[in-house]
Order: C-alpha cells, then sequence, then structure tokens
C-alpha cells in the first residue's frame, strides 16, 4: 500500500517547485486544481448542481461552465462563494479520495497536491502532510512579479488564504522554500532518500 503524501503551502509559496520534483521522479500526482476543474466538466453532476444554484447563465452555449462568470458572482458575494464551495465540496473530496485509493495499490508513493488542505480538512486522508513555506514578505514580493501586481492587491491575495505560518505549524514536514529553488528541491530530494530510499 502507497503512503499518500499532501503537499499543501500558499499562493507564491512554490508548491509547484516541490510538487515538480516528485513527478519527476515518476510518483503519481493526485492535483486538487485539477480534480476541480475535471468535476465541473459538460454532462457532470456537479455542473447540473451549479447550474441548478446560479441559474443557466453561468452556463455556456457549448454547455461548459462560464468561469468568468460564476466567478464574477461568487467573488463579490461570501455568501455565494459559500453556496458553490458546499456544492462542489462533495464531488471534489469524493473524487480526490477515489484517485488517491487508485494510485495507492500502484505506487509507493502518492502526492495528494491540494492548495485548501486544512481549509479542507483533507488532512485527515493523509499520512504525512508537507507544507512549503515562504515568509510573508517572500511571498508578497514573488507574487508581485508573478502576477504583475501591487503590494496592495498581492496583500489582499495572501491575506484571504490561511497563513502560511498556521499552516506551517500544523505540518508533518516543512520545506521551507525562501532560499533558492535549487535548495528546496534539496530538501525535497532528501526527505525522499530518509523515506523511500533506504
Amino acid at each position: 500500500m502507497g503512503f499518500i503524501l499532501g503537499i499543501t503551502g500558499g499562493i507564491a509559496s512554490g508548491k509547484s517547485t516541490v510538487v515538480n520534483v516528485f513527478k519527476e521522479k515518476g510518483f503519481p500526482i493526485v492535483d486538487g486544481d485539477i480534480v476541480a476543474r475535471q468535476i465541473v466538466e459538460p454532462g457532470k453532476p456537479a455542473l447540473a448542481a451549479i447550474k441548478a444554484a446560479f441559474g443557466s447563465e453561468v452556463i455556456l452555449p457549448t454547455g461548459e461552465l462560464n468561469r468568468k462568470k460564476l466567478g464574477g458572482i461568487v467573488f463579490q458575494d461570501s455568501n455565494k462563494r459559500q453556496q458553490l464551495d458546499r456544492i462542489l465540496n462533495p464531488y471534489l473530496r469524493q473524487q480526490i479520495k477515489a484517485e488517491m485509493a487508485f494510485w495507492k495499490n500502484k505506487s509507493p508513493l502518492v502526492i495528494a497536491d491540494i492548495p485548501l488542505m486544512y481549509e479542507g480538512h483533507y488532512d485527515h486522508y493523509m499520512d504525512e502532510v508537507a507544507v512549503v513555506y515562504v515568509d510573508f514578505l517572500q511571498q508578497k514580493k514573488r507574487l508581485m512579479a508573478r502576477d504583475n501586481i501591487d503590494e496592495k492587491t498581492a496583500e489582499a491575495k495572501i491575506n484571504s488564504q490561511m497563513p502560511l505560518a498556521k499552516k506551517r505549524a500544523l505540518a508533518d514536514t516543512v520545506f521551507d522554500n525562501n532560499g533558492s529553488k535549487e535548495e528546496t528541491v534539496q530538501q525535497v530530494l532528501n526527505w525522499l532518500e530518509n523515506h523511500f530510499e533506504k
């Protein structure tokens, strides 16, 4: 049976750098963002549930979800956003659990890349949770550069998430990404060596 390592972080914390190390080593990745897109594809029950709740204007003529329209509705109204989360949560959880179960029988290590690991209580399904950590100033600097946004916008985006310091305190393992990319990659390789290459 495979070991499930959950990986989470914050916006611009460098989570994809860490996940890519595992990917390059050939371990399967269950990606929460990809699953979230898959469950709202045309013909899927989650999409029908969104249409029932938010009306047909959030569905494009092609039958696909109009993300822009739905985004516009939920970003301005936290009640609507919570409603959307409540609708999607069971489908998302079911699919993530199914994918983890599938890979668990095929690989000694499965990576579950889940942005809302603690917020969505996905940590209960993991054998271990690793948090990719950067301090606030570094996170802000990287986000401003990455998304080409001003300081205020970057701070608002970071503050809309659970603080990384809080996630770090809950984590079993911390990959500190305040240094260079090479240093972060080395931490991941060390973790792998300690857990799987004895």
